[in-house]
């Protein structure tokens, strides 16, 4: 029985009970199955779907179950969310369909005793003009964090940073899934030209503020003949703003930490022309194997290698220009991976220390005059202008270089010149942090 409710039911599963991130374990099950077009889009369209809006699922059924929620077996909760999310947000699905679909399901997986209580609560639920939302009044964090399906701890991170009407922008933005934007392989093409050649390939595909970025209209693209010739790499309109503020020059060198699976280093390597040496470390061995091999497709030769930890790399060469791109919370990066924001652990308590270290060593290998420039996917304080001062506050040889803001970029919080904060709202970006700083001494 491996339909395209099937296929959504067990990615879904597989994320709940393993923790499997919801890009990964989805792409793994298409590829597997052999669904039509249609089908494929449906199961993403209910995975995600399913996935982003957990919290608001979770709320109306415990009104419609007489069983508590956190004491429902997984797999029948699973279906009870698929089975609300279809009544609710998937017009063309009918409810007695959205219903009897979701009671196959339950005996396909030997769960026959659970049918006729997974029956009962959907039918009660198409009785509803609507899903329920606790009263605004008592309480906003707890009303915003079930109508948009957002932890409150995330929520009132992001009210008491960022305000109210930012958070709501965020909280709107997590919504769907998130454009697809590539960054044109200048060494092979322009981006006039990539646009007529995917055009030729029938996808869609437009310019954007960014010079070089390119939006598509989606789908896959690993299987396009411009992929496959290494026009392109895909990569968020943040990281490439973030590459462009690195400013890197033909023949310089540069270390990129934490570089894996290589988006930044490719797009760096281009604007130096492949011209001078970039050195990508990473954690793990496996990591950079992807480094390498994109590396190789874009016709890329000036990239080096290097495992290691970059908060403990004993010896680097003297570097032009420092990325520390480092591991974060992702809390930017929410509506690309919905099961983020779930976590137990997010990280944002023990990050900011190994974010701080590997600041701090990649630091030693920057010539006087250079420029390092560290960044992240997340939209958290203390991992983002907490750290940063933090450095600066210890280490006097270090100063603020202020940033240029991209044209058609805007500040939208009270920041030092050398921090920009990007907003998923605006202009369709990741959320993403940047600081760039200059060793005086």
């Amino acid at each position: 029985m491996k339909t395209a409710r099937y296929t959504a039911y067990k990615a879904l599963l597989r994320v709940e009970r393993d923790g499997a991130y919801s890009n990964i374990i989805l792409d793994k099950l298409l590829s597997e199955s052999d669904l039509s077009a249609a089908d494929r889009v449906f199961t993403s369209m209910l995975f995600y779907g399913v996935t982003e809006k957990k919290l608001l699922l979770d709320y109306n059924l415990s009104r419609l179950s007489d069983k508590p929620v956190n004491k429902l077996d997984a797999r029948v909760l699973i279906i009870l969310r698929m089975g609300l999310y279809q009544i609710f947000f998937m017009d063309r699905v009918p409810d007695s369909a959205a219903v009897n679909e979701c009671v196959k399901l339950c005996k396909a997986n030997k769960l026959n005793s659970a049918a006729p209580f997974v029956n009962a609560v959907l039918r009660s639920a198409v009785k509803l003009d609507s899903l329920q939302l606790p009263d605004k009044r008592k309480g906003k964090n707890k009303y915003l964090s079930i109508k948009y399906s957002c932890p409150e701890d995330i929520v009132k991170l992001w009210r008491s940073t960022y305000g109210d009407d930012i958070t709501a922008e965020i909280l709107e933005s997590l919504d769907g899934r998130p454009p697809l934007t590539v960054r044109v392989n200048t060494l092979r093409t322009s981006a006039g030209e990539l646009i007529g050649r995917l055009a030729a390939e029938n996808v869609k595909a437009e310019k954007t503020v960014v010079e070089d970025c390119i939006r598509l209209g989606g789908g896959a693209v690993t299987g396009l003949a411009a992929f496959r010739e290494g026009l392109f790499h895909v990569q968020d309109m943040a990281s490439q703003i973030c590459c462009r503020i690195l400013g890197a020059q033909a023949g310089e060198t540069v270390i990129d930490a934490c570089s894996a699976p290589g988006g930044k280093a490719f797009t760096v390597s281009e604007m130096m022309e492949n011209s001078g040496e970039l050195i990508s470390c990473d954690l793990y061995e496996s990591r950079l194997k992807l480094v390498r091999s994109g590396a190789q497709r874009l016709g890329i030769d000036m990239i080096k290698t290097m495992a290691g930890d970059s908060s403990d790399m004993g010896e680097m060469p003297e570097a032009d220009r420092i990325l520390c791109d480092v591991p974060c919370s992702g809390l930017g990066i929410i509506r690309r991976k919905p099961e983020l924001r779930y976590k137990k652990d997010t990280g944002t308590d023990t990050l900011p220390g190994i974010q701080y270290s590997i600041l701090e060593n990649c630091s030693r290998f920057l010539k006087k005059g250079g420029t390092l420039v560290y960044s992240t996917c997340t939209l958290n304080p203390a991992e983002n202008g907490g750290v940063i001062r933090r450095f600066l506050n210890s280490h006097s040889n270090f100063k603020p270089c202020p940033i240029e803001v991209p044209d058609g970029f805007a500040r939208r919080t009270d920041e030092p010149e050398n921090e920009l904060t990007l907003f998923p709202s605006r202009n369709g970006s990741d959320g993403f942090f940047i600081s760039k700083i200059i060793r005086n001494a």
